[in-house]
């Protein structure tokens, strides 16, 4: 260092350094204080099917709750001595709320079994969609303006101004709600024995479609056994950014799945699309996973491009990139 150079000097010649390294990829940027764990889709677990997740650089998967514990527990066997993990289990659709009793049996005894294997896997977490509405007049997307009761998270309102057509959509929502609820309660005394967490998730179901709602909804149980299963991708085309939605869940997610959505040119619609080639804004989703202390895994749902693709976009959005 030129002895002629003071401190003042030293620290403006440092700084313009630090910053021409930093463009150039040399220097990583801070470090963030939670820990991201990667993960992709798996249904069916050899060690065949399995090994190329390992290679490719993923630390584990999500699997199929439709087995019993015996197979979840070999199939547990297979993932660990290959150095992976089972972390969370598929549920699958449920007809919470159907008008036929016995679908509604039929999908308590589904999530029952999904429950006996996430224990068996060593999985902390199931996915589970609970009930769909449709057929029937709804906003678009970016019109939703939902008001609704706090207690109760019955909706009063959908859309600004006249809401007479969509009084089917609001009483269907609210009854879809009361049933979800209900049957879930159900699940809880279980999910508490396994040790495993029910976490909801929205897949267009057209279902508590804002975050307000959606949070209140699920914290409406009261209980560390039901959270939520947040999709990034699922929720770019309604009111409010992921990274929005992140931040007001906080201690609720239970899981993130990572995709992405192209809005259109207009913010009205669009298509999924790889991660990172689309309208999520990674680096924002990356500090708000940091700011409520998210620790856990990333499961990419998404096909069509390498393993080591996947694996690489992966990084990218874990480095805040």
């Amino acid at each position: 260092m030129n002895r002629n150079l003071n401190r003042r000097d030293f620290m403006k010649v440092s700084a313009t350094t630090g910053l021409s390294l930093f463009a150039a990829g040399r220097i990583d940027a801070a470090p963030f204080k939670t820990t991201l764990r990667k993960a992709m889709i798996l249904t069916k677990v050899t060690e065949a099917a399995l090994k190329p997740y390992k290679d490719a650089g993923f630390d584990g998967i999500q699997s199929s709750g439709a087995v019993t514990p015996e197979e979840a527990a070999e199939n547990r066997k297979i993932a660990e001595k290959l150095g992976m993990q089972i972390h969370t289990v598929s549920g699958g659709w449920a007809e919470f709320n159907s008008d036929d009793p016995k679908k509604v049996e039929a999908s308590l005894a589904k999530v029952e079994k999904a429950l006996r294997a996430a224990r068996a896997y060593g999985s902390d977490a199931i996915l589970l969609v609970p009930c769909r509405v449709d057929k029937m007049p709804m906003p678009e997307p970016w019109e939703f303006e939902i008001e609704f009761d706090e207690k109760t998270s019955h909706v009063k309102r959908v859309a600004a101004g006249d809401n007479e057509k969509y009084s089917a959509y609001i009483k269907a929502q609210n009854r879809a709600t009361d049933m979800t609820r209900d049957a879930v309660r159900k699940l809880i005394p279980l999910a508490k024995e396994m040790k495993v967490a029910i976490a909801l998730e929205n897949v267009w179901n057209n279902l508590w479609v804002t975050c307000a709602l959606y949070k209140n909804f699920v914290a409406s149980f009261q209980s560390q056994w039901v959270r939520s299963f947040y999709d990034v991708g699922n929720h770019v085309k309604y009111p409010g950014k992921p990274q929005d939605w992140i931040r007001a869940l906080g201690p609720l997610i239970a899981k993130v799945h990572i995709k992405d959505f192209l809005l259109n040119p207009d913010g009205h619609g669009g298509k999924f699309v790889h991660p990172r080639d689309g309208s999520v804004d990674w680096p924002a989703v990356r500090q708000a996973l940091d700011d409520v202390n998210h620790n856990g895994w990333l499961t990419i749902e998404d096909g069509g491009l390498p393993l080591e693709e996947f694996n690489r976009r992966l990084d990218l959005i874990i480095a805040g990139k």
